[in-house]
């Protein structure tokens, strides 16, 4: 993807629009979804993840009737993440979980959507938001690429402050392409809610099913050794302070597609 185009999904295939298109806002609202129903199944269809954070906000992108984007504001799994940018206690802080955009939506609603949803944030005396974009493309088994990779272009265009990359990490990927995550693993091992749909995912990608007596710290070493790794060199990082009372400094460059 070039910088003078920004990243659109429809079912999960990437598309592109020119960044420097000029949206008509009179055409469309930002609208809070009060709960998870509409913006699990646009996520899900149209996400390159096919996956749902849980959320502690949601908007829509309206055009008219028509939902044609969704923004999910999510806790991460660290607080660190939100604390160490912001101060304050986490639940003070959120996470853009989730932000895709149907590709019919013109290359400038992006800022427009965010920046809507930023001011309600602000109204719920929200300290800040922070986002990562992933600039590392992902195949699926068969070789074909399932996300292409971003640096965060529409995060740069609404002046968000770069705090350069998150910790390397190796990524177990699932044969879709999709990551089997940190998360999903931390439940197997710990028979949190979600742990059995975790290990379908598994038993799909070709594990053997665990027995009902099985150990699952075992089973899940065995399962993940058989899906494919990938050394991933960090997400970039992007924040911004809603509160006054937090000032945030950056003296970092953006990065630029390629680096």
């Amino acid at each position: 993807m070039q910088d003078d185009f920004v990243q659109r999904w429809r079912v999960r295939v990437p598309r592109y629009r020119p960044a420097h298109e000029c949206i008509d806002t009179r055409a469309y609202d930002v609208v809070e979804l009060r709960n998870d129903t509409d913006a699990k199944a646009f996520v899900q269809t149209h996400h390159y993840s096919g996956t749902y954070p849980a959320a502690r906000f949601r908007f829509g992108l309206m055009r008219g009737t028509h939902l044609v984007g969704v923004a999910v504001f999510s806790h991460p799994c660290n607080d660190a993440v939100l604390t160490s940018v912001f101060g304050g206690e986490a639940i003070e802080s959120v996470e853009l979980g989730r932000f895709v955009l149907l590709d019919d939506v013109p290359g400038n609603g992006e800022t427009f959507f965010l920046a809507r949803c930023f001011d309600v944030l602000r109204k719920r005396e929200l300290r800040g938001v922070v986002a990562f974009s992933d600039p590392h493309p992902r195949h699926d088994v068969d070789g074909r690429v399932v996300m292409p990779g971003h640096i965060g272009v529409i995060y740069q265009a609404h002046n968000g402050h770069y705090l350069g990359r998150s910790s390397k990490r190796t990524l177990h990927l699932l044969p879709d392409g999709a990551v089997f995550s940190a998360r999903a693993a931390s439940k197997v091992r710990r028979r949190e809610v979600g742990w059995q749909y975790a290990v379908e995912q598994l038993v799909t990608a070709g594990a053997e099913p665990p027995s009902s007596s099985a150990d699952l710290r075992e089973w899940l070493t065995t399962a993940l050794g058989g899906l494919r790794r990938l050394q991933h060199p960090g997400n970039h990082r992007y924040a911004w302070g809603l509160h006054r009372a937090v000032k945030l400094a950056s003296t970092l460059p953006f990065p630029k597609r390629g680096l």
